[in-house]
């Protein structure tokens, strides 16, 4: 498992400390903004007159019209509730708070209007209600129960007082129902965006896995060929190549050492060397100097790669040919690694097996078979020479065919002339052997 970086673990620390400034910050501010907003919606009452010591009284005997009366500081009430109203809705609707929080902000300013309607502010909503619904040629005779005479003459529902209460306790309502709405969007949004949030890193989480098993099975230039795209099963990947190095290094005693008895477990234990092998040589590749060099398969204990498939196909110029021909070096470089680690493993499993290695460079054609299980090989006449070099080769031995040995030499490679031999379909063919103590001096710092 890789490690978890420093900044990956301070991310989310640093995120929910400044949450909880910005927390702690927006509560107070937002108290504060209700408050403003509820002492502002009665602010005006203030600064309206009233009836004075005289009473209600005075207003019911008086001859006032509805216009006299409506051209006083009366004129405003109306507009005062209005702005409780308003108040209301903009601490519902506006005010970006917990559903509790909204409760008490609305809860409080209705207790607030209630009282100054009903109490505080008492006697300008009877007197507005005695203009609102004077008549010129009636008047009343409310001495001692002027309240009790207006009610009966107007109607309770008709009251000032009462309407306003009303209107509020309505838009109370109202709002707390919006809000409770609003709080449970707020909630499912919050959900759906944790939830997408959560999907989106799997997502990518299952691509970057994906992308590393494909990596696996091919060559990286591949398959960022593949990650994202659909394929169909029809679908063809394919790569001409002018200069690839083929090398096929097998370990012949394996077959022999190969046996199913109760000691080693049916084969068991067998199979366990073989996986040994095989990934200590995977284990070449990943070092930098062998970058360029691409594993194509194992069968049985014949293992197969290539170099020189990391290029862009088709290349011709003079560079390009020196930085592939560049590329068998490397590949010789490669197996004289694979005989150092097979050497190290015969001597801690008290073993003798011995590589043969063939190798062969020219044209290939390079692609992938399959779409659910994909395979990547290559093909061409260069393969099939590259196997029969291993298959003719002599254990412990490299053995390159002329054209290999003529490039080998021109980067300093000293190579043995095996002579003619008989090659399953191609006769008679000159082949030599790498010197492997002299490309060992060479220095190419094997680890």
């Amino acid at each position: 498992m890789a490690p978890v970086s420093r900044e990956a673990v301070d991310v989310p620390v640093a995120d929910n400390s400044r949450e909880a400034c910005g927390r702690s910050v927006r509560l107070p501010l937002a108290t504060i903004t209700a408050t403003v907003i509820i002492i502002l919606a009665v602010f005006n009452l203030c600064f309206v007159q009233t009836c004075g010591t005289a009473g209600v009284a005075d207003w019911c005997h008086a001859n006032y019209s509805r216009e006299q009366g409506l051209e006083g500081g009366l004129f405003y009430l109306p507009y005062s509730v209005y702005c409780c109203i308003l108040s209301l809705i903009a601490c519902g609707v506006f005010l970006r708070v917990s559903f509790e929080l909204k409760v008490f902000f609305l809860t409080v300013a209705s207790t607030a209007y209630y009282i100054i309607i009903l109490s505080t502010k008492r006697e300008l909503f009877v007197a507005y209600g005695h203009v609102l619904y004077a008549q010129t040629n009636n008047s009343w005779n409310c001495s001692s129960r002027e309240d009790e005479c207006i009610l009966k003459w107007i109607g309770l529902v008709k009251h000032p007082q009462v309407m306003s209460c009303i209107y509020i306790t309505l838009f109370l309502v109202t709002m707390l129902i919006i809000s409770q709405q609003n709080e449970s969007c707020f909630r499912q949004d919050f959900l759906l965006k944790y939830k997408n949030h959560t999907e989106q890193d799997e997502i990518e989480t299952r691509e970057n896995l994906n992308r590393l098993l494909l990596e696996n099975v091919l060559p990286a230039h591949v398959a960022a060929l593949f990650v994202g795209e659909n394929k169909k099963n029809e679908d063809l990947y394919y790569k001409s190549y002018d200069c690839v190095c083929v090398m096929f290094a097998s370990v012949p005693d394996f077959k022999e050492f190969y046996t199913e008895c109760d000691i080693n477990k049916e084969g068991l234990e067998c199979l366990r060397l073989l996986n040994e092998i095989i990934a200590d040589f995977d284990e070449l590749l990943s070092k930098p100097k062998f970058s360029g060099v691409e594993k194509i398969k194992t069968i049985g204990s014949t293992y197969m790669a290539a170099a020189g498939l990391s290029g862009m196909p088709g290349q011709e110029n003079n560079q390009d040919r020196e930085k592939q021909h560049a590329q068998i070096g490397n590949m010789v470089e490669f197996a004289i690694a694979l005989i150092g680690k097979l050497d190290g493993i015969n001597r801690h499993s008290f073993n003798s097996f011995r590589l043969r290695v063939g190798i062969n460079h020219g044209p290939v054609i390079a692609g992938v078979i399959g779409a659910r299980k994909p395979q990547y090989d290559i093909w061409g006449n260069t393969v099939n020479v590259a196997s029969r070099m291993e298959s003719t080769g002599e254990l412990g031995k490299i053995q390159v065919t002329e054209e290999t040995s003529g490039v080998l030499q021109k980067l300093g490679y000293s190579c043995e002339c095996r002579g003619f031999i008989n090659v399953k379909g191609k006769g008679e063919l000159k082949t030599f052997f790498v010197c492997t103590d002299m490309s060992k001096q060479q220095g190419m710092g094997l680890s």
